[in-house]
């Protein structure tokens, strides 16, 4: 099965001579040692060429989570489940002046709800296309993903006003594959005795395999442009696609392939964002020609500083400030009725974005346009997921008597 890099566990690691990893934070960033740990190992692993960390590193099941690496081998362990997870930002047709923080919270608890279920729109097209299950199509999902409306708090510097607008509103959406990526994953772990000397890409395991994740990246950002297109019907305004950036994939090179876990994928001339958290500001920035030296990636939001099991006990003991939780200092909301989702996801779980943000730029990898404040953050509503089944399969049957009719 996959090897859990740096678990305290057995480990078969070869010890062949180590690759370079590089550093792309300073001593300013909060980085975990088992983090550093598991980026250390993986410079033993059979095939790996180079490796680079980045200022949101944090520990993971199968390896760290923000770095790239580049490898003329295959390990989908250091992708994981959610293949194809990324960023999408959108601007809204929504002027600023005429947005309402509790009339948009109150649209968007509709994001749940079956009426919305199914679209008529090219994204909608494009998914019949796709071989695979479509009943979490549009849909967000748990843990740190979320749909969330922004506006410009501060534009960074003067080349910023081309892609941004302080009189505008615009919506971050982060999500991935959902079940799809997980049930890949969990069949490439059955189908192959062992994952730690990587697949071979040319073999038929190592084909299958990115068969399968190429489906699951471009459903995953089918997935952000369908969320994108119901929030925007229950804002009942329009959408418009800026940039769609995934930190979960790998993506082939003249060298081998470049395994991104938790760093975006990003491309010369694309702006990209970099998310904070629902209480903290979120960044756009710009790629600069320098990010060619670390595989074109950087880091995609602020990284975890605490796992999910201990922020419990850190915050939401008392009803204030579980209901502090759920707002921030702009003024903005998060829609969260899960208390421990809430608790877990809280701002204090979240390193700083703005240092994330500053020692990126240190480095020369990107250039920082403009600081976005949370107005309204989606993360989840409580409903009653077999009513909504009945009301969805009413729906399907009426839709079906009147096609014929």
């Amino acid at each position: 099965m996959g090897n859990l890099i740096g678990d305290s566990g057995p480990n078969t690691m070869p010890c062949g001579k180590p690759v370079a990893v590089a550093h792309y934070f300073t001593e300013k960033s909060w980085i975990e040692g088992s983090a550093l740990q598991q980026l250390a190992d993986m410079a033993h692993m059979p095939g790996m060429l180079s490796i680079a960390g980045f200022p949101d590193l944090h520990p993971g099941k199968y390896g760290p989570v923000g770095m790239a690496a580049l490898s003329t081998r295959l390990y989908p362990q250091l992708i994981g489940t959610d293949i194809g997870c990324g960023m999408s930002l959108f601007e809204l047709d929504l002027p600023l002046r005429k947005f309402r923080i509790e009339k948009a919270a109150d649209a968007l608890r509709q994001l749940e709800t079956p009426a919305f279920g199914q679209m008529d729109s090219d994204a909608m097209e494009n998914a019949r296309s796709l071989v695979a299950k479509a009943d979490t199509l549009g849909t967000i999902g748990g843990g740190n993903h979320f749909c969330e409306i922004q506006a410009v708090g501060e534009l960074l510097c003067p080349e910023a006003s081309l892609h941004l607008d302080k009189q505008k509103t615009y919506l971050l959406v982060h999500s991935g594959s959902r079940n799809l990526g997980a049930i890949v994953f969990a069949d490439t772990l059955a189908g192959n005795a062992s994952l730690d000397e990587g697949l071979d890409p040319a073999s038929d395991a190592g084909i299958a395999w990115l068969t399968r994740h190429d489906l699951c990246v471009d459903w995953a950002a089918l997935n952000r442009q369908i969320i994108a297109e119901r929030a925007a019907a229950v804002l009942r305004t329009e959408v418009r696609l800026i940039a769609d950036v995934p930190h979960n994939l790998v993506r082939a090179g003249a060298e081998g392939h470049v395994h991104y876990k938790g760093a975006a994928a990003v491309t010369a001339g694309v702006i990209a964002p970099i998310a904070g958290s629902r209480a903290s500001l979120s960044y756009v920035v710009e790629p600069l020609a320098g990010a060619a030296i670390s595989h074109w990636a950087i880091s995609h939001g602020a990284g975890r500083k605490y796992d999910r099991r201990n922020m419990h006990g850190r915050t939401g003991n008392t009803r204030s400030e579980r209901e502090s939780l759920l707002r921030n200092a702009w003024g903005g909301v998060a829609i969260c009725d899960d208390r421990r989702l809430a608790v877990e996801e809280a701002a204090g779980a979240y390193k700083s974005a703005a240092q994330v943000v500053e020692d990126l730029a240190g480095h020369g990898l990107i250039r920082p346009l403009a600081a976005m404040k949370p107005l309204v953050t989606y993360k989840k509503v409580d409903i009653d997921h077999d009513e909504a089944k009945r009301d969805k399969g009413r729906e399907r049957r009426q839709e079906r008597r009147r096609k014929r009719g």
